[in-house]
């Protein structure tokens, strides 16, 4: 008999595989006298939601089953139908639920309809787990705005510059995944024209995220890498962009927008950046725009890569400096993983 963290677990597993943005990551499980008769997975935005993606991959009859779920299901109707109105028709007689919907016209609603269907509901298995997987969906369905994740490749000395891998090749791998989990990722000016990035996912599996410039006056060279047709680009700049340079580039098919008069106003780039359904945005730097997210408090989760060499020369990690809660730290490689959620000061 598989216990009910187990079954929950293999639906998490299940929701990693897929980039459904700006839809949830959603995994599920349908199990039968023991055994799992049936499972799916959310592949895609607009297509089928794991509970129908689990129905219709059932090995047998589904009617007394319990179906496990890491987010409670829809009730209503979107691209597609309610997926409450298909378990309730199969015949499933237990539904055990993760989390809940955050979003307003879904919280609660899905396990009532199924509560007043008879059907048993059990809330909670494995809710942080579930809670962190979808941190991204959570944070943009409350404020439309993309979760920020900042990536830092950092020295024993506290470096991020002073040569091109500061991090080893089994962490740039890891930052490569995280990259693939991304739907934007973000970089400075000055990086572009000192390092001239490709900003993709070379290094793992899984499509390039949409790559963000900020460029205040236009000044990025026409040969730059991010400039390819490997992934869209958008470039953010201000009302100080030469004309004839932006005129050039939306020539090409970059899409460019201003946001502020001097520099780039960093909340109205995530509120554009919002409306286009970028749901997680990736910071790699470099250290101007790393402060800045740091100094406005726009981080919402970071990522270290410590490695244990010193560099000696090169641009110091930020002044502001951050402190992080909940932290993990793993190996990857020769280098140490840090991850945590900044917790801001109140001054």
């Amino acid at each position: 008999m598989k216990s009910n963290e187990y079954c929950m677990r293999r639906a998490i597993k299940l929701a990693n595989k897929a980039r459904p943005s700006p839809n949830p990551k959603v995994g599920c499980v349908i199990v039968k006298n023991g055994t799992i008769i049936g499972e799916g997975f959310h592949k895609k935005a607009g297509m089928p939601h794991a509970e129908i993606e689990a129905l219709r991959n059932t090995k047998s009859d589904v009617k007394g089953a319990t179906l496990y779920v890491n987010l409670e299901p829809c009730c209503h109707y979107g691209k597609t139908p309610p997926c409450c109105d298909a378990i309730i028709n199969a015949g499933i007689k237990k539904v055990v639920i993760a989390t809940t919907d955050c979003n307003k016209q879904m919280c609660g609603k899905g396990i009532s309809k199924l509560i007043k269907n008879r059907i048993s509901v059990v809330v909670g298995v494995l809710g942080r787990e579930a809670k962190e997987l979808n941190e991204d969906f959570f944070k943009f369905i409350r404020t439309k705005r993309p979760f920020v994740l900042m990536k830092v490749a950092i020295s024993k000395d506290g470096k991020i510059t002073g040569r091109k891998h500061i991090s080893c090749l089994e962490s740039r791998k890891k930052a490569h995944r995280m990259r693939a989990d991304a739907d934007a990722i973000i970089v400075g000016i000055n990086t572009i024209i000192n390092d001239n990035p490709r900003l993709t996912t070379r290094l793992a599996r899984g499509a390039n995220p949409v790559r963000v410039a900020l460029d205040s006056r236009l000044r990025i060279p026409q040969d730059s890498k991010v400039l390819n047709k490997d992934a869209i680009t958008i470039i953010a700049t201000t009302k100080l962009a030469d004309k004839s340079r932006l005129r050039k580039l939306r020539q090409r098919g970059i899409e460019v927008i201003i946001c502020g008069k001097k520099k780039v106003d960093l909340k109205e780039l995530l509120k554009k950046l919002g409306e286009k359904d970028i749901m997680k945005l990736m910071v790699e730097g470099g250290k101007e725009v790393i402060d800045s997210f740091i100094r406005q408090k726009l981080i919402d989760k970071a990522v270290f890569f410590i490695s244990p060499e010193k560099i000696k020369k090169g641009k110091n990690f930020s002044e502001n400096g951050i402190v992080l809660k909940n932290a993990t730290i793993k190996k990857t490689g020769k280098d140490i993983m840090v991850e945590g959620y900044p917790e801001w000061k109140t001054r």
